[in-house]
């Protein structure tokens, strides 16, 4: 009998295994110097980097983004900004031709449905401001975003000290309203933040986040950009970032210091959390990496164990011992990973919700991830399939 209860122990010991070298790996990534280094070389009248924006029905945020991206301390010169309106239905191009008048920086719109073919979607957006692009570093953020004064300068600094980088991935942070729907939110993406980069500190990278990136365009290219998966609406930036790494491994950095993080609010609701959860899953049938859908197993059935543990429990009491192990042994390899990951990005305080996060954790898991295998969600107004 309790052979059959150390079962219960088997997944959150590999689970934790993984989380104790992903916690080395974490603390090992090189740091960038806190004072900025001289901007890198460049051509004679060519930015360094283009910032591409895909857009659609951004009106309202899109005002801050820009006046983030006004303050920057990199001079104007050495970055231009390409906004691509992906057909919205509010003012969303009224806004950047308002602010292009004025900008102290190159601004340029692209109105999506002018294309040929009037193509749609984020890929077909970036691919656009790609082909308008002058730079020989590709930038990606969301218009919904926020960023520091020394977001593009920390990017330069990273290119000057390792020349040899062909993708960059930059820290994500949640913001919202304190809820604890908020808080669980933000936890659960630090985790997934702190996983990617240890990830690619280890060799091995799994996950990034559109939201924050930078790529060689020569790179892009050389690898035919989103050729391939032009048919899955998502993954934009997880796709590149394995096919770059396996075109060019050791060529991929997580960008690791505070002043390259970049702040955007967490869906509203749970039902908006949900959807947008649904639509990250509907990727990972289409990885043809193998370590992305290693680790995904792995953390699904360790919280998936936990879960069942708990059930198990009406049928024989008597394996408590082995549950109770169970749990003790995933919440403190999370706490163990965490703890650095979440006093990197100020919110050290989310380690209060480790718990309560894993409570509801397996049966969210299951969910998205049953939901994403049908690869139909709706997005910015849009019915994907």
């Amino acid at each position: 009998m309790n052979g059959w209860g150390a079962f219960l122990l088997i997944l959150p010991t590999l689970y934790a295994v993984l989380m104790v070298r992903l916690r080395q790996s974490w603390q090992l990534l090189p740091t960038l110097p806190k004072q900025v280094s001289p901007t890198p070389k460049r051509a004679a009248d060519v930015p360094l980097f283009s910032i591409l924006i895909a857009a659609r029905n951004e009106a309202l945020t899109l005002p801050f983004l820009l006046d983030d991206l006004t303050g920057q301390m990199l001079p104007a010169a050495q970055f231009e900004v390409i906004i691509v309106d992906d057909d919205s239905t509010d003012t969303t191009a009224a806004v950047v031709r308002a602010a292009a008048q004025h900008s102290s920086f190159a601004l340029h719109l692209i109105q999506l449905h002018h294309q040929p073919g009037a193509p749609t979607g984020k890929k077909a957006a970036l691919q656009a401001a790609l082909a308008a692009a002058r730079a020989p570093w590709v930038v990606c953020t969301d218009a919904d975003c926020r960023v520091g004064p020394a977001w593009l300068s920390s990017y330069a600094t990273q290119l000057q000290v390792d020349a040899t980088a062909n993708f960059v991935s930059g820290p994500v942070l949640l913001t919202g309203n304190n809820s604890l729907l908020d808080n669980l939110m933000g936890l659960e993406f630090a985790g997934l933040v702190g996983v990617g980069a240890a990830s690619i500190g280890r060799g091995s990278p799994t996950m990034c986040n559109g939201a924050n990136l930078a790529y060689r365009r020569a790179a892009f290219t050389a690898v035919q950009g989103f050729a391939g998966n032009e048919h899955v609406a998502s993954g934009d930036d997880e796709f590149l970032l394995h096919k770059l790494h396996a075109a060019f491994p050791g060529s991929i950095r997580f960008l690791k210091t505070p002043a390259a993080i970049v702040r955007t609010a967490g869906p509203p609701t749970l039902r908006a959390l949900l959807a947008q959860r649904v639509r990250w899953a509907s990727k990972w049938r289409h990885y043809q990496q193998k370590a992305p859908q290693r680790l995904a197993l792995l953390v699904l059935g360790a919280n998936v164990s936990l879960f069942v543990s708990l059930l198990l429990l009406f049928v024989q009491p008597q394996w408590w011992p082995w549950a109770l192990a169970a749990w003790v042994l995933k919440l403190s390899a999370d706490a163990w990973f965490l703890t650095p990951v979440l006093g990197f990005f100020g919110r050290r305080r989310w380690l209060g919700y480790v718990g309560l996060l894993q409570v509801a954790y397996a049966p969210y898991a299951l969910l998205t991830g049953l939901l994403g295998l049908r690869g139909e969600y709706v997005w910015k107004g849009r019915n994907i399939k």
